[in-house]
């Protein structure tokens, strides 16, 4: 266990920390899971300064996050698995004199079940952080100040307790366990503007890209989902994708329903999720999205990870899995054929998603619901 986040450790008094560092560096999803832990430091510690440290597009999920007070750009190493940054140790000094230069007194670092906190300790230890608090199953030394033990050989908890479990042993004010995630005034104007654009209200909203295409369902299996959807459910197929996903997207969208790839950044897109009748997608950042904003969301969930710890959390949801041996891999390109996804008939995604529209549909005067 830790020590309780009000003892003095180090000449720091813990109780008056003022500018706070929240460390999540990989993707989206996880960000957005990590966001009830932040609301926790936030409520314990409500005129601290509380700044996020992420990657790219986990810096998009702090910009709507009312917790948050700063955002802060970091490509880490430990986290570039398609090995794109150049190997540049000044870049990291950079980083480090960066964190240094904002003086803060505290960082939390969260992590998956998988990853060490260790390289974000230490990038925290060189900057100077004097209290440095994570959750590690390796020995830290003296990289941690606050080193939390999670249970050992049990089922991995849903991402977002396991973030608040951290949280809650450091002492920081119990929270309930739900994101947080507020598109901006101009992301809705941007949502209503394409909508417009397209003449559509009322709508299913289909995502088919991931992070990692070992969780992306084929394009193929979508457009027949996109097509059967469209055409038994009365409503208007958003496929949506981001900046490089234009053309999966139109190749999902078919005939049938409506590509907007590339037509919306991530605050637009959350934007539009938010108002979906119900979502569609795979095990990746927009099922958590879809969470966040509490729309019904059938999830084609992949292999490469529990479903007790990724799934839909708290909204009504359908989380279609195929069992095969080789689950959970972790891995991000299957090398034996996907049979994980493949095995999941495109019918049994219809399904999921008609029964999702059936249970929340308020129909308008005069309106069937969708059969």
């Amino acid at each position: 266990m830790s020590e309780p986040i009000s003892s003095v450790l180090g000449g720091v008094d813990t109780e008056a920390l003022s500018r706070v560092l929240l460390v999540r560096l990989d993707n989206l999803g996880d960000v957005l899971l990590t966001t009830p832990a932040f609301r926790a430091v936030r409520r314990s510690l409500p005129g601290a300064h509380l700044a996020l440290l992420a990657g790219p597009a986990g810096r998009e999920v702090g910009r709507l996050n009312p917790d948050i007070d700063e955002t802060i750009l970091y490509r880490a190493p430990n986290e570039d698995v398609y090995f794109e940054l150049p190997e540049d140790p000044a870049r990291e000094m950079a980083a480090v004199q960066m964190l240094k230069d904002r003086n803060f007194d505290a960082a939390i670092i969260f992590t998956s079940y998988k990853q060490s906190a260790l390289p974000a300790a230490y990038l925290c230890y060189l900057a100077g952080i004097p209290l440095r608090a994570a959750g590690s199953f390796e020995g830290p030394g003296s990289l941690l100040t606050h080193r939390h033990r999670y249970a050992e050989n049990v089922p991995p908890r849903h991402e977002t307790l396991r973030g608040l479990e951290l949280t809650e042993s450091l002492g920081f004010q119990a929270v309930e366990p739900e994101m947080a995630l507020v598109p901006r005034e101009e992301d809705e104007e941007s949502a209503t503007s394409l909508l417009e654009r397209h003449g559509v209200s009322r709508f299913v909203l289909v995502h088919p890209g991931a992070s990692a295409s070992s969780r992306a369902y084929p394009p193929e299996r979508y457009a027949a989902v996109v097509e059967e959807l469209a055409g038994r459910s009365g409503l208007p197929v958003l496929v949506t994708g981001g900046p490089d996903e234009e053309e999966l997207a139109r190749r999902v969208a078919g005939s049938a329903g409506i590509p907007v790839g590339g037509e919306t950044g991530f605050g637009s897109l959350a934007a539009l999720v938010g108002r979906a009748e119900a979502v569609v997608t795979n095990n990746t950042g927009t099922t958590h999205v879809a969470s966040a904003l509490k729309r019904p969301v059938v999830t084609v969930f992949a292999g490469t990870n529990p479903p007790e710890q990724w799934g839909p959390w708290r909204v009504p949801h359908r989380l279609l899995t195929h069992p095969v041996p080789c689950a959970p891999c972790y891995k991000r390109v299957c090398p034996i054929g996907h049979e994980c996804l493949t095995g999941i008939p495109p019918e049994a995604v219809v399904e999921a998603a008609l029964n999702l529209l059936r249970e929340s549909a308020v129909p308008a005067a005069g309106e069937a619901v969708p059969s």
